[in-house]
């Protein structure tokens, strides 16, 4: 089996993420910067990230899903600015994964990032109360993601590896999800 990890990564966190999946996987693997793919033809597995930017996916990862991983056996890893359990994170996510409708996804992880100091002085100054509010959510992002996210990018690289491998998946399912000791969630669309 052959897997690539590809991501896109502006500020670093979405990095740190792919770096953390791409530790954990045995098989046959490659880790690339989303930009230096043409084609997802010779992977049997792919691993997609990139952050949220405007409250859904960020330009690139949306066409790089749409355009590239069409047919294709993806999971999703995705940073954000805000704590996981935000109130307006899930309609985030679902953009992403609106995105990703054309492939066969096999799970999404998310995690929180560190805001940039330009994004948070620019949401400062919008004089958009919604903006604010998120202002006050993004700086609490700092050191993002830590070493508890990024062992839980790990466990979700290790629950892919055994979804795609046809392996049985311990936990409890939620929904079509499947969350484990660590906290990973995984949708069983595959």
């Amino acid at each position: 089996m052959k897997i690539l990890v590809v991501y896109m990564s502006p500020t670093g966190n979405t990095k740190k993420v792919a770096e953390s999946i791409f530790k954990e996987i045995t098989e046959t693997k490659h880790i690339m910067n989303l930009s230096a793919i043409n084609s997802l033809d010779d992977y049997d597995f792919t691993f997609i990230g990139f952050p949220i930017h405007a409250f859904g996916p960020v330009k690139e990862g949306k066409e790089f899903l749409e355009k590239k991983a069409r047919g294709k056996k993806v999971a999703l890893f995705v940073t954000h600015g805000v704590h996981e359990n935000h109130k307006d994170l899930n309609n985030w996510l679902g953009r992403c994964k609106a995105a990703a409708a054309g492939a066969k996804l096999a799970g999404m992880f998310n995690c929180q990032g560190e805001v940039a100091p330009e994004i948070l002085e620019s949401l400062g100054k919008s004089g958009d109360p919604d903006l604010l509010s998120l202002c006050n959510f993004t700086d609490q992002s700092r050191g993002q993601p830590d070493e508890n996210r990024l062992i839980k990018a790990r466990a979700f690289a290790c629950e892919m590896i055994e979804i795609i491998k046809g392996e049985k998946i311990g936990g409890r399912t939620y929904h079509g999800f499947q969350v484990n000791k660590t906290g990973a969630t995984t949708q069983r669309d595959v």
